[in-house]
């Protein structure tokens, strides 16, 4: 049994390892290249619905509970998940804050177009929008910014601070991004936010013995900003590459 869970886990590292290496090199034909390539790979896996299992799956589940759970306690009156695909976690958020207003954005229309299906008995309903994080920063701001599973679609590294920079400025002065990616991926893309001025880390948890490691990082954006620090901007150089 433990050698059979231990393939499994091999298995999965050897597929995420092409997984980011076949991104890093789309990533090179540029930004309106890869904006159309990613359109056209989200919409094909979206052919059927809930193509990853997002919505029955116990990992999922138990990263979704996790980053929940780990929230500093605090009223959020504007949330916004960005990469949400189906829209299953962003129903989750609406049912844990029912008074907040929640945006869900994706760059597939046609994951945005299943996660519009009304859920029974729940209103106000998140609202979903088309968004492309890479070309584009939301419109408005938010108390409360959600950003997993996305940022190892986006390669190189200057994509990265690029994206950076737009979740950087979606969030409102005094509100939080949160960031949940896998262990110890995670902190390369981190350093990018942890560049930035006036953004700092508040909580970084680990879930190193799960079949997939991963951690969720909580960063705040002061109400007030240190003098001589602007917002809104990420370093140019580049952070250390991790594991």
């Amino acid at each position: 049994m433990a050698t059979a869970t231990a393939r499994k886990v091999l298995m999965h590292r050897l597929l995420d390892r092409a997984h980011r290496a076949l991104f890093a090199a789309l990533s090179l034909i540029g930004l309106r290249g890869q904006g159309r390539v990613l359109h056209w790979y989200f919409d094909w896996w979206h052919r059927r619905p809930d193509p990853w299992g997002l919505a029955v799956d116990d990992y999922e589940q138990f990263k979704y509970a996790t980053t929940l759970r780990l929230l500093p306690r605090r009223p959020y009156r504007r949330i916004l998940d960005v990469g949400c695909s189906e829209g299953t976690f962003t129903h989750r958020l609406a049912a844990a804050f029912p008074q907040a207003d929640i945006t869900g954005v994706d760059i597939s229309e046609r994951a945005l177009a299943r996660a519009r299906t009304p859920v029974q008995g729940r209103t106000p309903a998140p609202r979903f929008t088309r968004l492309n994080i890479l070309t584009a920063p939301p419109q408005e701001r938010f108390d409360l910014v959600f950003c997993a599973e996305l940022l190892y679609y986006l390669g190189r590294p200057q994509h990265l601070r690029r994206a950076c920079a737009h979740l950087t400025r979606a969030v409102a002065p005094g509100g939080l991004l949160v960031l949940v990616h896998p262990w110890p991926e995670s902190r390369r893309f981190c350093a990018y936010f942890e560049a930035v001025a006036g953004l700092h880390r508040v909580i970084e948890h680990v879930e190193p013995d799960s079949f997939r490691p991963f951690a969720v990082t909580v960063y705040e954006l002061p109400a007030t900003p240190r003098p001589g620090h602007p917002r809104d901007e990420c370093a140019g150089a580049e952070p250390g590459r991790g594991a």
